[in-house]
Formats: C-alpha cells, sequence, structure tokens
C-alpha cells in the first residue's frame, strides 16, 4: 500500500514524476468547506522546477491596472477518486459514443452506484467526488443505448463497460503548489487533469467540442464551401501566482453546413446543379469531394420510415443507377432498384454517386441528411481562411463583454458537476498591475533624423534612409498575368514605382530600367525565368540581382516555382507581388517592399540603438521552430528550422532548414543547424565587421512550438544539443533558453481608457509578470505589438535555462523584424524561423510528389522526402531569403 495521501496512479497520458504527501480527507463532495486560498510566497528552496526559478519580480517601467481573462477558483480540500475505464470494443469508438456510454451507465444502468456525478475524460478515465462502491475496487456492467432507430425492433446491443480503481488524488497538493510549497509533480498535473474534465462535462453534454473549447449555436455566420462558423468560448483551470483561476476566452469552430447532403456537396463543388454530382465528374474534385464528407454524419431514412444516423466513409465512384450488389436471396440489382422497391417510389436522382457507410452499405446522396453541429477537423481552405480570421477578430471591449456572456453560458454555479466536486467561481475578472516597458530607439542610415523613438508598438519611416541599403545593378521584371489584363503601360508604371520607392529608401537602383518578360503560368516557369535571366545578362552585361515577378489571383502555384528557382535551383533574390495590389499603388506600398528587397539582397533595414549591441558582450539571437502537416495529411513530414543573427546588432539573419519525422515536437538536427548558424555568425563579424574575437559570449535561444508539457524533453534533449554545438565550435558563450508561446488564451484589457491605445488595447510594451504567472518558475507576459483590428494577444515567455543574467531583451528584439516599421509579436528570430517553415515545403521540387502540391496522402519514407529535400542555393545562404 502506498503512504497515506500519495497518488497510487495517474490517467493515461499524465506526466510521470514524484508522489506528493498531504493529509486525507472523505471526498470533495457537497457540504466540504472550501480551503482557504494561501497568499504567494517565494518559492520554497526544496522546491524543484522544470525551468529557472522565479527570482522575483520586474520593476522597470510605467504601471497600469489590466484586468485579465480568467476568473478566481476555489479548489476544496479532499480527495477526488480516479478510475480506469475500458470500453470493449475491437475499434476505438469516438469520444462522443463513449460519453454516451457512461451517461447511460450512471442514469439508467447503475444509479444507485452513481450517487454522485462523476466526470469523464471521454477516453479512459473517470473522476469522482466519492468513492464508488465496488467490490474489489472494480465491477464490470452491461450496458445499452437508447435505440437510434425510430422505428426498429431489433435488441439493443450491449457494450461491456469495466471499471477499477486507480488512485486517490489529494488536492491539497493543488494548495500548497500554487502557494510555493510544492514541486510540479504527477501528483499536480494529475489534480489538474481531473478538475478540467469535471468543469468540462456540462457544456460537453450541451454543445459541440474540440479540446477545451465548445461552440454554441447563438452567433453563426455561412461562409460557403459547405462550411458554417460558430462562435463558442475556451476554458482552463490553470494555476497561477497565489491562486487557481479558470481562463476563459472566444473561439471559433467551423462546422459543415447542414441539411441535405446533396446541397452540401454543391456548396463545397460551388455549383448549383445536382446533375454534375455523377460519375462524369472530374477525378479530381471527385477526390476531394470524397476527402471533405468523410466522416459527416448523416441521418437516413430506411423502407420503413425509420431513420438512423450513420457515418460517411467515402464517396463511391458510381451512382445509384449503376452500382449493382447481391441480395441474400441471390438476386442482382442496382442501389436504385432497391431503394424503388422499399420505398415505393422511384429516386429523384439515381445518377448521383452514393456514399459509403459502414461496412461498405451504400446510401444514395438524397436520402442522406448532414446533422447539424459537426465540427470541421479537417484543414481549412485557403481560401476561406480570412473569413474565419474575421470572424475570430473581435475588439477588446467585444471580446470582453462575449466572455462575460460566456461565463452565464458555461454556467458553473449551476452545473452540477462543478457543485458536487466542490468548485466555486468569482464572476469578476482577475485584476492586476502590468508595467509598459519603454520601447527601445531605432536607429536609420544617415540624414535629417536618424533615430526614431517608437510610438504605440509603431514608427514613420518618412525621410529616413535604410541603415544599410543595398545594390540592384541589374533586375528582371517578370509578369504572369496576360498582356491583355497587364500591358506595356501597367509594366511601365510598376517599373518606374518601384524604383522611386527603392531610391526613396536609399537603396541604390544602377539600371532603372528592367528586363521585361509576360510568362504563362501554364508554362515551363524554371526555362522562362532562365531565359529572362540570360537575356538580362546579354543586354546589360550584368547579371541580374532580382527578380521582380508579378502575379495573378489564385497565384500559390506559381509562387511555390519561382521560390524554388531562386532560393534552390540558382541562388538569385525573388520578390512576388499580387498583381491588383501593385497597379497603381502609393508610394507607401513601394517602400515595405523596399523593407523586403533590401534584407534579401545582403543590407540592414534598421538597428536598435545600442540595447542589442553590447560591444563587451557580443550576443548571438536564435529562433528556433517546428511545423507538422496539416491535418489529415498522412506520412507527409514534419519540417524544423534554426534562425540566427550574423551581425553584432541583432539584425541580420541567417536559416538552417530540415525534414524530420512526421509531427515530432523534438527538433532532430539541432546540434548541426545551431553549427550552421554559429559558424556563419563568427565568419560575418570577422569578414564584416572586422572583429578578430567573432566568438559570441552569450547566446539567446528562443524556442517556438513548444507545449509546458514538453518543457522538460527540451531541456533533455535540445539544451544538451546547443551545449555540443558550441563546444565542437570552440566556444563557451553564456546560454538562455526562452520558450516563447503564442498558442495560449490569456488576454489583456486596460481597464482605463486613458491606459488604451487607439484600437482599445493594451499600449506595446505591456508586460505582466505578476498574478497570472506560473507559481514557481520565471515566466511572463509579453504584449509587444499595438493592436490593429482584434485583441492583441501577448506571447508566454518560459526562461528555462539561464547563464547570463537574462534580461528584456525579448521587447527589443520585436522592433528589429525587417519587414515592418511596426513592433511584431514576437522577437524577430522566432518570426523568422516560423517563416522558414512554413517556406520549406519550397525545397521540394513543385513537379514531383513530395512537394505541397502532391496528394495529402503518401507512402513516402522520411528518407525519401530528406532525399527530395533540397538545399538552399549557396548564393542566399547568407542572405534573409525568407524576408
Amino acid at each position: 500500500m502506498p503512504p497515506r495521501g500519495q497518488d497510487r496512479g495517474a490517467p493515461r497520458g499524465a506526466p510521470r514524476g514524484g508522489g506528493g504527501r498531504g493529509r486525507g480527507g472523505r471526498g470533495v463532495g457537497r457540504g466540504q468547506a472550501a480551503a482557504p486560498q494561501p497568499a504567494h510566497q517565494a518559492p520554497a528552496s526544496h522546491i524543484t522546477t522544470v525551468g529557472v526559478r522565479r527570482p522575483g519580480f520586474g520593476s522597470s517601467g510605467r504601471s497600469i491596472p489590466v484586468n485579465i481573462n480568467s476568473f478566481k477558483t476555489t479548489i476544496p480540500d479532499g480527495w477526488v477518486y480516479h478510475y480506469d475505464v475500458a470500453i470493449a470494443s475491437e475499434k476505438v469508438f469516438p469520444v462522443a459514443m463513449n460519453m454516451r456510454l457512461i451517461k447511460s451507465l450512471q442514469e439508467t444502468i447503475a444509479p444507485t452506484i452513481f450517487t454522485q456525478k462523476v466526470a469523464f475524460d471521454g477516453k479512459k478515465n473517470i473522476y469522482s467526488p466519492i468513492e464508488l462502491n465496488l467490490p474489489g475496487g472494480k465491477a464490470e456492467f452491461d450496458v445499452t443505448l437508447p435505440q437510434q432507430s425510430s422505428n426498429s425492433d431489433r435488441p439493443p446491443k450491449i457494450y461491456k463497460v469495466r471499471l477499477a480503481f486507480a488512485a486517490k488524488i489529494n488536492t491539497e497538493v493543488l494548495h500548497r503548489f500554487i502557494a510555493g510549497q510544492q514541486s510540479q509533480d504527477e501528483t499536480v498535473s494529475t489534480s489538474l487533469m481531473a478538475f478540467n474534465v469535471v468543469i468540462k462535462m456540462d457544456p460537453a453534454q450541451r454543445f459541440p467540442t474540440k479540446g477545451r473549447s465548445f461552440f454554441t449555436p447563438s452567433e453563426t455566420r455561412s461562409i460557403g464551401g459547405g462550411l458554417v462558423l460558430w462562435r463558442g468560448y475556451f476554458q482552463s483551470i490553470r494555476p497561477t501566482l497565489g491562486k487557481m483561476s479558470i481562463n476563459v476566452d472566444i473561439s471559433s469552430g467551423v462546422m459543415y453546413q447542414p441539411g441535405p447532403l446533396i446541397d452540401l456537396c454543391l456548396a463545397f463543388l460551388n455549383r448549383n446543379n445536382p446533375a454534375l454530382l455523377t460519375r462524369q465528374m472530374p477525378d479530381r474534385e471527385r477526390i476531394a469531394l470524397g476527402r471533405f464528407i468523410a466522416g459527416v454524419r448523416v441521418q437516413t431514412e430506411d423502407a420503413a420510415g425509420a431513420t438512423r444516423a450513420r457515418v460517411i466513409g467515402k464517396l463511391a465512384r458510381t451512382g445509384a443507377s449503376q452500382s449493382t450488389f447481391t441480395m441474400r436471396s441471390g438476386r442482382s440489382l442496382t442501389v436504385a432498384q432497391y431503394f424503388q422497391e422499399t420505398r415505393g417510389r422511384p429516386l429523384r436522382f439515381p445518377d448521383l454517386l452514393c456514399v459509403e457507410v459502414g461496412q461498405g452499405a451504400l446510401l444514395p446522396l438524397e436520402l442522406c441528411t448532414v446533422l447539424p453541429g459537426q465540427l470541421v477537423r479537417k484543414e481549412i481552405p485557403e481560401d476561406k481562411q480570412t473569413a474565419l480570421v474575421e470572424f475570430a477578430t473581435m475588439k477588446p471591449k467585444e471580446r470582453l463583454d462575449s466572455i462575460r456572456k460566456g461565463l452565464q453560458v458555461l454556467s458553473y454555479g449551476q452545473s452540477e458537476y462543478v457543485r458536487q466536486f466542490g468548485l466555486t467561481v468569482d464572476s469578476t475578472l482577475l485584476s492586476t498591475q502590468a508595467r509598459v516597458l519603454e520601447a527601445p530607439r531605432l536607429k536609420y542610415g544617415p540624414g535629417k533624423a536618424p533615430i526614431v523613438n517608437p510610438a504605440n508598438g509603431s514608427w514613420n519611416m518618412a525621410d529616413k534612409k535604410l541603415f544599410k541599403p543595398c545594390t540592384i545593378a541589374a533586375w528582371v521584371l517578370v509578369i504572369f498575368e496576360t498582356q491583355n489584363r497587364f500591358n506595356d503601360s501597367a509594366a511601365n508604371e510598376v517599373a518606374t514605382s518601384f524604383v522611386a520607392g527603392m531610391r526613396s529608401t536609399g537603396i541604390t537602383v544602377t539600371d532603372p530600367v528592367p528586363v521585361v518578360r509576360w510568362i504563362k503560368g501554364q508554362g515551363n516557369i524554371p526555362q522562362e525565368l532562365q531565359a529572362a535571366g540570360s537575356a538580362c545578362f546579354n543586354e546589360k552585361k550584368v547579371a541580374p540581382t532580382l527578380f521582380l515577378a508579378i502575379l495573378p489571383e489564385g497565384g500559390n502555384g506559381i509562387y511555390t516555382i519561382v521560390k524554388h528557382w531562386g532560393d534552390v535551383r540558382r541562388g538569385v533574390a525573388t520578390q512576388c507581388l499580387k498583381s491588383r495590389k501593385c497597379t497603381r499603388a502609393k508610394i507607401q506600398y513601394w517602400a515595405n517592399v523596399a523593407l523586403k528587397v533590401n534584407v534579401k539582397l545582403g543590407g540592414i533595414n534598421v538597428v536598435t540603438d545600442t540595447v542589442l549591441s553590447d560591444p563587451h558582450n557580443p550576443t548571438v539571437f536564435l529562433g528556433a521552430d517546428v511545423m507538422h502537416p496539416a491535418p489529415g495529411s498522412t506520412g507527409r513530414p514534419s519540417f524544423s528550422a534554426v534562425v540566427g543573427s550574423v551581425d553584432s546588432n541583432g539584425a541580420k539573419y541567417v536559416a538552417a532548414q530540415c525534414v524530420q519525422e512526421s509531427r515530432q515536437e523534438l527538433i532532430s538536427d539541432l546540434k548541426e543547424m545551431t553549427k550552421d548558424v554559429l559558424t556563419s555568425y563568427m565568419s560575418y563579424r570577422r569578414q564584416a565587421e572586422k572583429v578578430q574575437n567573432a566568438a559570441p559570449k552569450r547566446l539567446m535561444f528562443y524556442r517556438d512550438g513548444v507545449s509546458e508539457g514538453q518543457f522538460q524533453q527540451v531541456l533533455d534533449n535540445e539544451l544538451p544539443l546547443i551545449k555540443e554545438a558550441c563546444e565542437e565550435l570552440k566556444i563557451n558563450p553564456r546560454i538562455t533558453l526562452i520558450i516563447v508561446g503564442k498558442r495560449h488564451h490569456i488576454r489583456l484589457f486596460p481597464t482605463n481608457d486613458r491606459d488604451a491605445d487607439r484600437s482599445g488595447n493594451c499600449p506595446a510594451g505591456t508586460v505582466v509578470d505578476r498574478d497570472i504567472g506560473h507559481p514557481t518558475e520565471f515566466d511572463f507576459y509579453l504584449q509587444s505589438h499595438g493592436g490593429l483590428l482584434g485583441t492583441s494577444r501577448p506571447a508566454h515567455y518560459s526562461v528555462l535555462y539561464d547563464e547570463s543574467n537574462f534580461s528584456l531583451f525579448s521587447f527589443a528584439l520585436c522592433h528589429v523584424y525587417a519587414r515592418s516599421t511596426r513592433s511584431v509579436s514576437i522577437p524577430a528570430p522566432v518570426y523568422y524561423a516560423d517563416i522558414v517553415c512554413s517556406r520549406a515545403k519550397n525545397h521540394f521540387d513543385p513537379f514531383t510528389q513530395q512537394s505541397d502540391s502532391g496528394a495529402t496522402e503518401t507512402s513516402e519514407t522520411l528518407e525519401a522526402f530528406k532525399q527530395a529535400y533540397l538545399p538552399l542555393h549557396d548564393g542566399q545562404k547568407l542572405r534573409m531569403y525568407f524576408s
């Protein structure tokens, strides 16, 4: 027997760690007194942490009060009882099916055992506020479900459900943890998991749910393509400094259009005529439609008029009038004939394709109705992404009002689950004192006013010259529109405006007249680009420095080919522009283009005035990220990237990237990529900056895309690789490793209008390290960018390792993102790493199946992808080609 108060087990998937002791209790059911919430103290000396222990709180910057979209939560002192669940079946049931089984078990099969509500995670774990009366701690039940068919005389199916006691969870560990008196171990993680399941139970039974978000039909918007957006809410119970809280935020879900399946298919294809849904439809459309509707639940009606819910397996290749099957009697007939005979009337559309359900049964499209409230769990088409972003965008006050309404929808006070587990939730938003950091001064090239003081996260480049402008010796203008749509006059106007925009920022354009070529998007684009480059060399007697490409609407495929040719095949800078944006564009547009072109050709746009450039402690800034294949993509690899600064100002960057195992979060080739970047750093400083001792004394490593549960893996696996890279290069910088989190739901709202920027958001530079931070570890939230349309999201910084007396370089690095004259939401190296990952697909030949334009499913091995992944051309390796 384990000692009293120690876990005997944990839910599947819970992180492993040490046990925690605590005093006993009878449970946390109704009537239990809530334990007092302790005031936060500094972490006790015996506490172990994953990352750096919180050293204290910052003091720089002016103080402003802010609200946080979290609500104080009180957890009772006592026990929660954890049980393992096993549902006997040859296949894994979906969560919704499991939830129905446990609901039936509680309410119909064994109500005398389940005298209080239990919380079920939909998979393997049940949590109860009282100990269940199970002989020997285990039991097996025969569970049936209410008949789905409205007119069926079949006996109900029996499901075997087994329960087994797993552990007693002592909730006191959470009180000790938020007070800084408990390490974050298995007991803490298990307790948090249990209470997150508890608060999810009530909404999960009322609304469509995805992870910790659920969606209501009260606010919806159809966006075409068979898709409907639903407004929803996110919730998560989390430990913070001195208190437990529930984080509540707005979320958006994408649903299938409910109603006749024929209508859904036509909406997806953007067609009106059902007669197009036959076997004559193009294979490309049929395959795409089949992928779209696979997994959709539909309601069908049998010959007797009974309804039943079925799940679409796939779209058949033939229609009801062409699909035949043999009945038990040996008689062969078509699907259309069968339904005409059994229903007493012919199908309206017998030639339309069928769908397969169950074990291969065929159903005509017209007999299927899409059930409402079904989440789309596949990648959303690119042309619908804008509508999704617009729907999700809410101004701060609107978002805050919606969050308050969400608290009513969540109805914690009325939830039997919340009440019987003894939870209480305040209805008042958390508030805290934030600090607004002073923005770094920025330095441009020589001119009237080279020093800029950003205001509210932005600044004006008017009358400014770039810090280190490049030179365009010769250039090519390639146009992928027809000459009827983009004629000579339009080409001349773009060329003239481009040159004026470049020169206004200090870029030298030696020859203002480009070589102009019109190229067909359906032709041999690489060959045409090569011919245009040769024509430029023959005419100008110098190789082209830049290819300026004008793309039509929907020119993503052309973009990929152009980038592959320039970055991988030829090593020449390419800048793509959309035709509708560059014609008759204002000078500001071309100034923004200049920001991209300059760094692609080796220039530097802007530097911070001394913040990042301590000559006594030269620092290299690295950012790393991993990008995974889209949902529904099978067999495709993940891409990882490391981007690092090479100059003493932290403004010029190079990148290294690689292919790795699909959906693996840890970076496989981190050591080699880090060595590549560090080698470039020392080489640039020796050759370009004429520094003899070019080794960095500090290394700031910003890691993106890592969840809190993976912090220890990063420390155990990635940090040693960074150190090994330094050792092999015979350098010994002080290392700081910081996780930059973007996928969280914390939002900051200014309490007073006078503290808000013009968008209603907190001002750029707002930092919060109190009240919502980790109870024991060094973390903070920094909103480094000014608001534009919606509610700004701060970045969450967690310091895992620090050898260099970490200070807030992060805010300064948000001001040197080359594309913008605004501070951005995360440090530039992390931003660049994300871009490099997203462009990694351009390293595959665009005309092979490894490219993103190939099928979403592939049997190719990882080694095959690595062999097909072409390296960056040497001519681009020291350039910011990704800008």
